[in-house]
């Protein structure tokens, strides 16, 4: 049996879906990212350490399962957010009996509108 991936678009590669899914910590950070989030709020509704946090967010981005965006104006410094990336991940076989992934991505159109969203403080 192969493992390879199908999907519309670029999708990462199974073995780090299902790896990042394998994780609690990553999994519970998803559950919290329905709209876009910076770091220490992240932490906060996970209940996660923000170094746990930080790293697990690494994880799901070279997954790309999650964005990085720029989305709070502090002064000079812009504040990242993160939003997750999709709305459904399927993992099946296919006729061949392959190992396949389908992520069915968010629109981007949305990711976008937050992305440009900017708050002075």
């Amino acid at each position: 049996m192969s493992l390879e991936f199908s999907s519309s678009g670029d999708t990462p590669d199974l073995e780090r879906i299902i790896s990042v899914l394998d994780d609690a910590d990553c999994r519970e950070i998803i559950s919290v990212l329905e709209e876009p989030k910076t770091v220490p709020d992240i932490a906060d509704d996970a209940d996660l350490p923000l170094s746990t946090t930080y790293r697990k967010l690494d994880r799901l981005t070279e997954a790309e399962l999650v964005d990085e965006t720029v989305g709070v104006q502090q002064g000079r410094h812009h504040k990242s957010r993160y939003v997750a990336n999709f709305d459904q991940i399927s993992i099946s076989f296919d006729n061949e009996r392959t190992l396949c992934v389908d992520v069915d991505r968010s629109s981007k159109s949305s990711l976008s509108i937050w992305s440009k969203a900017t708050q002075k403080f």
